[in-house]
């Protein structure tokens, strides 16, 4: 078991928690040669992380583009298999199932992706799309009440029930993501994965639709893993935030505790890159600058893989992983400098 595993393993343990990610890896090979493929390199999209999500909580996953945060989500979703780790769902390891065995918890986790425009079938109507999965999971069987169910989820995404009779096409990028919403509620979800939800939206629309998840949240008392890169979004809806840099978990906290008093460099680097909606405060702050370039997660840093680009690292840094360290009740970092 690794640092980080046996780090949070005394928290995945409690009886609350719905989804518990346990040292989880996915490594995506680099093949060469046409007749005779060969692997010459593993892409570390995620290497070694560990978290849980107790019912009923929001956990924002954040950070920049490449970090492994949507590998996660498909590797929960069984969309791509793990390399190593464990994925448990209330209890069971869902790394262990095969295609039959998964098709309940297929039901129970579901997804809504960060393109309204491409998550959807142009060629079906939003009737066909909605109801399709309840006839196939036979959730209802007969079809004028599944009309009826239809309609309901329309209506409490906030969607004219005659929407049943359009095609995405003739819908706005925020009806259409309000169909993907509907679309995750009509299997009767315990958990939904929200992939980077509302970053193709604008702001006036972004702003509806997450508080459409907080009110789904309360009343059919769902379970969030929340995606995004940005960081006001994932404030104003999560409980707990993640961080992650190039594939490795480094902070994890309440979300007030993340933006009041964040400890790891990185994690206070986002925080100092959103900007300030008044521009005297924003022109005379002082702005950290993270020097370097991402590393390539083919051949990812020795010791902490964010020590090239800190301005606090120290020589063990580039020698030692550093471990998963609650620094304080329900703080958890990946520094030694700050733990």
């Amino acid at each position: 078991m690794s640092a980080t595993s046996a780090a949070v393993s005394h928290d995945l343990d409690s009886a609350e928690n719905l989804v518990e990610v346990r040292n989880l890896k996915k490594y995506f090979p680099v093949t060469e040669g046409v007749f005779i493929p060969r692997v010459v390199a593993n892409v570390k999209a995620v290497n070694g992380v560990s978290f849980n999500i107790k019912k009923g909580e929001t956990l924002g996953l954040v950070g920049e583009s490449g970090c492994g945060k949507t590998t996660i989500g498909r590797c929960i979703l069984q969309l791509e298999k793990s390399t190593a780790g464990e994925i448990f769902y209330d209890g069971v390891d869902l790394n262990t199932l095969d295609q039959k065995e998964l098709v309940p918890y297929r039901q129970k986790i579901q997804v809504i992706f960060q393109d309204p425009y491409s998550s959807l079938n142009p060629r079906m109507k939003i009737g066909d799309i909605l109801g399709e999965p309840m006839r196939v999971h036979n959730i209802i069987a007969d079809p004028n009440k599944r009309v009826e169910r239809i309609r309901e989820l329309l209506a409490v995404c906030g969607l004219n029930p005659r929407f049943i009779d359009r095609y995405p096409h003739e819908m706005s990028g925020g009806q259409r993501q309000r169909v993907g919403i509907a679309r995750a509620l009509c299997m009767n979800p315990d958990f939904i994965i929200c992939d980077e939800a509302v970053s193709a939206l604008d702001v006036s629309i972004q702003a509806q639709v997450i508080n459409l998840l907080e009110d789904l949240r309360e009343e059919f008392g769902l379970t969030y893993l929340f995606i995004a890169h940005d960081l006001s979004v994932v404030r104003h809806l999560s409980n707990r935030v993640a961080v992650m840099y190039l594939g490795n978990m480094v902070e994890l906290a309440d979300s007030d505790e993340i933006f009041n008093n964040p400890m790891h460099p990185y994690t206070k680097a986002l925080l100092d890159a959103i900007p300030i909606p008044d521009p005297v405060v924003e022109a005379n702050r002082e702005h950290r600058i993270v020097k370097g370039e991402i590393p390539s997660p083919m051949n990812p840093p020795s010791g902490c893989v964010f020590h090239p680009r800190c301005d606090v690292a120290i020589d063990n840094c580039s020698n030692e992983v550093p471990e998963f360290i609650e620094v304080k009740p329900g703080h958890w970092v990946a520094c030694p400098v700050v733990s």
